[in-house]
């Protein structure tokens, strides 16, 4: 699998490379694994996401987490899936997945990027203080003063104080 995915790694981090080409190398590499495999199918949905093609990359992305996926690849898979079907207007969907997903691990190492695409999804919703709320609190840790003053502040602003 290592050697697979590092080729794989290698068509993401090819620059020169066209959409359509990603699409059509990671296809390629993808039939190396049993039709469904979900890390297969997960590639192949990141790819046509990538290149536009949300409608497709729905399906792939869907398929892929029915089959199960590790945990890190799990989290991703639902990120973008919710990203994607966000794109395609079925916000109230993407919301749900993206609060499952931002709710789960706190710490977790992807609740940063869970909680961007949240705050994204808020806003499609109609809800941008709430939205800023999510952004603040979440940005709030990684600032190298006022961290407390900005917490303070996306709580003021969830609960309609601000």
């Amino acid at each position: 699998m290592d050697d697979w995915q590092d080729r794989i790694d290698g068509v993401w981090s090819d620059d020169t490379l066209s959409e359509a080409e990603v699409v059509e190398r990671i296809d390629a590499l993808a039939t190396e694994r049993p039709e469904d495999d979900p890390v297969a199918l997960f590639e192949r949905a990141g790819a046509r996401d990538s290149a536009g093609l949300e409608a497709e990359a729905e399906v792939l992305y869907r398929r892929a987490l029915d089959r199960g996926l590790d945990e890190e690849r799990r989290t991703r898979a639902t990120i973008q899936l919710a990203s994607t079907i966000r794109n395609l207007g079925k916000i109230d969907e993407a919301l749900a997945l993206l609060r499952a997903e931002y709710e789960r691990q706190p710490r977790g190492p992807l609740h940063d990027a869970a909680a961007a695409f949240y705050a994204l999804a808020l806003v499609s919703a109609g809800e941008a203080e709430r939205a800023a709320s999510i952004a603040l609190e979440t940005l709030a840790p990684h600032l190298p003063l006022y961290t407390r003053s900005v917490t303070g502040y996306a709580r003021e602003i969830a609960d309609g104080h601000a």
